[in-house]
């Protein structure tokens, strides 16, 4: 089980080889669930939005094509990701509609009260204490501003619950935990939902 715990632990922090073949396939591998979280987003028309854990890009990417309008950060505390979510939104930043930068999430290098979206795609597993995590979202969203958290696992199924136990640092957390995380940090309006036939779930908050 070494090689494989090797890669599949790679989707904590990307690096080498392994990471950049890890990266590829969490643009392709990840899409079909990320594209159903976005649809839960009401309709809005966010001027700055703000993706946390951006791993390969690719979610960010859907953002600046959702929201024409929209100004896109990206963040990720992964040197590799950085530089594989800018080679995918090169264009974007180009025009200057999009930012690719390393950060914390416990700590967040920004502005307080800038965005009016802020998601977070298959990462909150590796985050160092949701409610420590979240009260950093908050305080860079907007009054109004929407958090949306979108999992591959909801906490339950056994593909999830095997990768807890192999990746080093990973929690896999249920839905209820996600919302009364969210909750204590100081959001409001929490909802969720899971796919009909996958352990996919998908929640959002407001400040």
């Amino acid at each position: 089980m070494g090689l494989f715990k090797d890669f599949v632990s790679q989707t904590r922090k990307p690096e080498g080889f392994m990471g950049k073949v890890m990266l590829s396939g969490m643009n392709s591998g990840h899409a079909g669930m990320a594209d159903w979280g976005l649809e839960h987003l009401p309709d809005i028309k966010p001027k700055k939005a703000v993706d946390l854990g951006c791993g390969g890009g690719r979610n960010a990417g859907e953002q600046l094509k959702r929201y024409p309008d929209a100004h896109v950060m990206a963040i990720d505390y992964s040197e590799l990701s950085v530089k594989k979510a800018q080679e995918y939104n090169k264009d974007m930043i180009g025009k200057g509609r999009c930012v690719v930068r390393q950060g914390d999430v416990s700590a967040l290098q920004l502005p307080a009260a800038t965005f009016d979206l802020a998601t977070a795609f298959e990462t909150v597993y590796f985050w160092p204490g949701l409610e420590k995590c979240f009260s950093q979202v908050a305080n860079v969203l907007k009054d109004g501003g929407i958090f949306m958290i979108c999992n591959e696992s909801d906490g339950l199924d056994a593909a999830g619950q095997k990768y807890e136990k192999i990746i080093e640092g990973m929690k896999i957390y249920t839905a209820e935990q996600i919302e009364n995380a969210l909750k204590a940090a100081g959001f409001r309006k929490v909802t969720s939902d899971h796919h009909p036939s996958k352990p996919w779930i998908t929640v959002l908050a407001q400040k």
